[in-house]
C-alpha cells in the first residue's frame, strides 16, 4: 500500500465534464502514467485538499476531449490504484429523470443498471487460470456514501441521497421515449460514464462512490430540447455545492482508506 510522507492513504477523485480541476486543491505533483491496459486520460494530479492527500484524475482529459465511450476506464482505474488509492469518489453530470432530481441538484446514488455496450469492462480476461465472478449487489460502498451525504447535509446542501443511474453509452444524448423506458425500468437519473468504472473498482477491490451533478432534465422531462447553454447554466451553479461535498467528506474518506488498508 502506498502512503504519503505523513503516512496517510491518498483519496481518489475522478472529475468528470464541469470538472477538470480541483479548486482549493494543493498540487504537490503530477505523474505520468502507463498501465497494463494503456495510459489514463491524463495525469495524476497529487496534491492535499484540506489535511487530506488526494490524487485526482480528469476523466475525460483536460482540456475535456475523450468521449465517454472511449474514456479507457481500464488503465483509469489501474493508475489510481497503483498509486495507493483505496476510496475513489467519481462526479458525474447527469441528466435529471426523477421529478426532485432537476439541474444543478446534488445526487449519491445507491443503485445503477448499465445500458453501455462494446466498453472493455473487466480485468477478469484473456488466459486466465479460472473464471472470476464478483458481487456487485451494491454498485456502491455504504461507507463512501454515508460520507458524502453527511457532508451534503452538515453543509446546508439539498441533495438526494438515493437514485438508480442509467449508464447509456453516449456520446449522443437519449431520445424521449429512450427515457420513458428508463424510468419505467426504475432509473432516477440517466448519465454516461457510470459503468464501467464502478465494476472494475470493485473488481479492484476499492472503495467507490458517485457524487452527481444533474445538469439537465433528461430528454422529453422539460418542455424544450436539450442545450449546451443550459447545461454549463447548471454546472456553474452545482458546481460548488459539488466541491463543497468533496471537501465535508475527505476526512471521513481519509480514514475510510486507513482501515480499509
Amino acid at each position: 500500500m502506498t502512503e504519503t510522507s505523513s503516512g496517510q492513504i491518498p483519496v481518489g477523485i475522478i472529475g468528470g465534464t464541469g470538472l477538470t480541476e480541483l479548486d482549493g486543491l494543493e498540487i504537490v505533483g503530477e505523474q505520468r502514467m502507463d498501465t497494463p491496459w494503456g495510459a489514463p486520460s491524463d495525469v495524476l494530479v497529487h496534491g492535499r485538499y484540506g489535511h487530506q492527500p488526494v490524487v485526482f484524475l480528469a476523466r475525460h482529459g483536460n482540456p475535456h476531449r475523450i468521449p465517454p465511450h472511449q474514456v479507457n476506464y481500464r488503465a483509469n482505474l489501474w493508475a489510481l490504484r497503483e498509486a495507493g488509492v483505496e476510496t475513489v469518489v467519481a462526479v458525474n453530470a447527469v441528466g435529471g429523470i426523477h421529478a426532485d432530481m432537476g439541474p444543478a441538484r446534488v445526487v449519491i446514488p445507491d443503485q445503477l443498471i448499465d445500458y453501455t455496450w462494446g466498453r472493455p469492462s473487466t480485468y477478469f480476461e484473456g488466459e486466465l487460470e479460472q473464471t472470476t465472478h464478483i458481487d456487485f449487489t451494491y454498485p456502491y460502498t455504504a461507507e463512501v456514501r454515508r460520507s458524502l451525504v453527511r457532508a451534503a447535509r452538515d453543509r446546508g446542501i439539498a441533495c438526494s441521497d438515493f437514485g438508480t443511474y442509467a449508464a447509456t453509452q453516449g456520446p449522443r444524448l437519449e431520445t424521449a421515449a429512450e427515457i420513458v423506458r428508463l424510468e419505467r425500468d426504475g432509473c432516477h437519473l440517466v448519465g454516461m460514464t457510470g459503468m464501467p468504472e464502478a465494476v472494475l473498482a470493485a473488481e479492484l477491490k476499492m472503495n467507490y462512490g458517485c457524487l452527481a451533478l444533474v445538469v439537465n432534465w433528461a430528454a422529453g422531462k422539460a418542455d424544450h430540447i436539450i442545450t449546451m447553454e443550459e447545461i454549463e447554466a447548471a454546472i456553474d451553479e452545482g458546481m460548488a455545492d459539488i466541491k463543497q461535498v468533496l471537501a465535508g467528506s475527505m476526512e471521513a474518506l481519509g480514514a475510510l482508506s486507513s482501515q480499509s488498508s
